[in-house]
């Protein structure tokens, strides 16, 4: 088959959940069918970081897209019907691209990576106002079922406000996801009328996005290469797990992503301060990029250590005394659990954190804790139990391998297809 994927940013380097996402896909899918990638690419130097995927496949890029700066978008978010997210990646360029593109060649899926792309369906969908009857199979790869997401955020920033943790900041956030979830949900269910079918990367967002209308559906889940993403390959590679000098707590991810942000600053509100009641030198590290400033100034204050963008993420991985994911936000599949669990680290979550992997097992495979109280104490257990943080590394390497591995995830994409 032919097929094109519409991404909203580069997806090589594959660093972030979605990048990832989208490279993997792109790896797994051009062994077998001929791949077109159009993609957005900010300046000169992130095309030029693109060589590695031009022999995988055809790439096009686009410059841009271009900022938004907060006050359109606090203009937009009360002035438009579209949410955030739909107004995010306009571009006319990339559409005279798209539109391009499909008039000199016969595509047999075009595909939208995330639904910031999906307004970019509607434009092969209909021809002059009446449906094409020779248009591609038109796909939407939801990463969230994003309405979700920003329900949880209100709710969230709501609780936070009432209980008088910044509570200015946290009612503008509350207000902001409030008018979101609304228009997404509104958003979402229309979009998926246009597709032919959408990918959703877990059961729950299934029936999330079934709820708002959605029917046609393939669940392929966020997953990760245990080739790549294992012991044995670190040490191939002449690397190895960093040696910290003291017990190490990991967090990884984008540092400027709400969900991200929201789950550090509680965990070194509510969670660090109870730890370091029993040991007091235990460090915090936060591994990603672009930190957001609320990070930043934790950093400066000594709360947390903040390493920026890392060209490898398994040597920290590896090396964590014990891997957080104090997720309180968000939806899918976290690809960074997936990932610590393919390096054999040892972690405590959310039971949001671990939502939507199939076989996950509490104590098993990881340990799960909701309060701050009850993430301290998990952290405390593994600190003082080496032999357990071993079992829990295995066993979660085992799930990650067995069931989450993109080679076992690909040919549903491919179902989805035909």
């Amino acid at each position: 088959m032919k097929i094109l994927l519409l991404s909203p940013y580069p997806p090589y380097p594959p660093r972030g959940g979605g990048a990832m996402r989208i490279y993997q896909i792109i790896r797994g899918l051009a062994q077998r069918h001929t791949l077109t990638c159009l993609t957005f690419a900010p300046d000169a130097a992130a095309e030029a970081a693109l060589a590695p995927l031009r022999a995988l496949c055809r790439v096009v890029t686009v410059r841009g897209p271009a900022p938004r700066s907060v006050l359109r978008r606090a203009w937009t978010t009360f002035a438009s019907p579209l949410p955030d997210m739909a107004l995010r990646n306009a571009s006319p360029a990339f559409r005279a691209a798209l539109l391009d593109l499909a008039a000199r060649e016969r595509f047999d899926v075009v595909q939208a990576e995330s639904i910031e792309m999906a307004p970019y369906l509607a434009s092969l969908s209909t021809a002059n106002g009446t449906l094409s009857a020779s248009r591609p199979w038109l796909v939407l790869d939801q990463f969230n079922a994003e309405y979700v997401l920003q329900k949880r955020a209100a709710l969230t920033d709501l609780r936070a406000a009432l209980a008088l943790s910044h509570p200015v900041q946290r009612s503008v956030g509350s207000v902001y996801s409030l008018i979101q979830w609304v228009k997404l949900a509104h958003y979402e269910r229309a979009v998926m009328q246009t597709c032919d079918v959408t990918i959703v990367v877990s059961e729950e967002d299934r029936r999330a996005l079934e709820r708002i209308g959605g029917t046609r559906f393939v669940v392929a889940p966020n997953g990760v290469d245990t080739t790549f993403f294992s012991r044995a390959a670190l040490a191939h590679d002449h690397r190895a797990p960093l040696p910290f000098a003291v017990p190490t707590l990991v967090f990884s991810g984008t540092l400027d992503f709400r969900p991200n942000i929201d789950a550090l600053t509680w965990f070194v509100d509510a969670v660090l301060p109870q730890v370091h009641a029993h040991r007091s030198d235990v460090r915090l590290l936060a591994v990603g990029k672009r930190p957001a400033p609320v990070l930043r100034r934790l950093a400066e204050r000594g709360r947390l250590t903040l390493t920026g963008e890392v060209a490898d993420v398994r040597p920290y991985l590896a090396g964590a005394t014990v891997y957080v994911a104090p997720m309180r936000i968000g939806g899918g599949i976290r690809l960074k659990v997936l990932e610590a669990f393919a390096m054999e680290a040892p972690v405590v979550s959310t039971s949001l954190g671990v939502e939507g992997i199939i076989g996950l097992r509490a104590d098993v495979h990881c340990l799960l804790a909701d309060t701050p109280q009850q993430f301290a104490g998990a952290i405390q257990r593994l600190l003082l139990d080496p032999a357990t943080r071993r079992a829990l590394g295995a066993t979660g390497r085992e799930l990650a391998r067995a069931g989450y591995d993109w080679e076992t995830i690909l040919p549903r994409l491919e179902a989805a297809y035909r």
